[in-house]
């Protein structure tokens, strides 16, 4: 078995470990109101690349973190993510009816649970989250920093706040300086959470950290753009989810603006920037640094 083969079983195995995770934190499905838990449930363990609790774990044991203070962060990101998906499938926003080869969230339990869903998932992870604090109190310093980050990377000066420019400009050309503010928040910030929080939990530097965010930045922004390239080049049976969406939503991408070509230049740009700055920090993870190329120059 080569060392590619040997990454992506461990890849495997990584995963199945956040799917743990993710399981371990789900509240119970009772009461009046288990629906909402059932479509809480069929967002998040709807499968998924588990990309940023991945990253958050790897920089933990980058930086020597151990222990299970990460957890609940892992679990939160990824409720986080889902979240914004089930909310981006909605009718209002992006309409779609697939996501990860399957119905999504708002087609199977309706509109109106589609949004209390994500509504709900939103609200949870930070429930999930303050159960690091009861859990590991000496570590209550790293964990409110790591909060922080979490917070503001999925709100106004993040994720959100990329995804309200994003639907503002829908139907309208952009450059590329909005465009790209659209992507270091839309799809870069939680990135750039995940890698803080694990780096912030394991108690690295606050030089390391601002290193984190720049390695988080360039992963992010060439993830979104190798998404741009996929969305046109692939197939909805290998993505799971319909292609040529960007086209049907009228939405600039690098693809419409600088063609493919330069795009896949970009692509490989920024992912040689991430690399090179991740082998500047203390510390070895040589399945990370695997991680950051597979994804970047996924093929789904």
């Amino acid at each position: 078995m080569n060392s590619r083969d040997s990454y992506a079983v461990l890849r495997e195995k990584k995963t199945a470990e956040i799917e743990a995770v993710l399981r371990n934190y789900l509240p119970q499905k009772e009461g009046c109101q288990k629906i909402i838990m059932e479509a809480m449930e069929y967002s998040l363990m709807a499968g998924g690349k588990r990309l940023r609790p991945m990253l958050m774990g790897e920089t933990y044991r980058l930086f020597g973190g151990e222990g299970k203070i990460i957890e609940p962060f892992m679990a939160a990101i990824e409720m986080i993510h889902t979240y914004s998906l089930v909310h981006d499938d909605l009718p209002a926003m992006d309409n779609d009816d697939y996501r990860r080869g399957r119905k999504t969230t708002h087609v199977v339990y309706g509109e109106d649970m589609g949004i209390l869903a994500g509504d709900a998932l939103l609200n949870y992870a930070f429930e999930t989250v303050s159960k690091a604090f009861e859990l590991y109190p000496e570590k209550s310093a790293a964990a409110g920093k790591a909060f922080g980050i979490l917070a503001r990377k999925a709100g106004i000066y993040g994720m959100i706040g990329g995804q309200v420019v994003d639907v503002k400009e829908t139907g309208h050309r952009i450059g590329k300086e909005i465009l790209d503010f659209i992507y270091d928040l839309k799809t870069g910030a939680l990135i750039e959470s995940a890698m803080m929080t694990g780096a912030v939990l394991a108690e690295a530097s606050d030089e390391d950290v601002r290193k984190v965010e720049q390695i988080a930045k360039n992963i992010g922004l060439a993830f979104q753009i190798q998404d741009d390239i996929l969305d046109v080049t692939s197939t909805a049976e290998v993505l799971g989810k319909p292609i040529h969406s960007d086209e049907k939503n009228e939405k600039t991408t690098y693809v419409t603006l600088l063609g493919i070509e330069e795009s896949e230049k970009i692509v490989e740009r920024e992912s040689e920037e991430a690399i090179a700055l991740l082998k500047s920090l203390p510390g070895e993870n040589d399945y990370l640094e695997w991680l950051v190329k597979e994804l970047i120059h996924r093929k789904k």
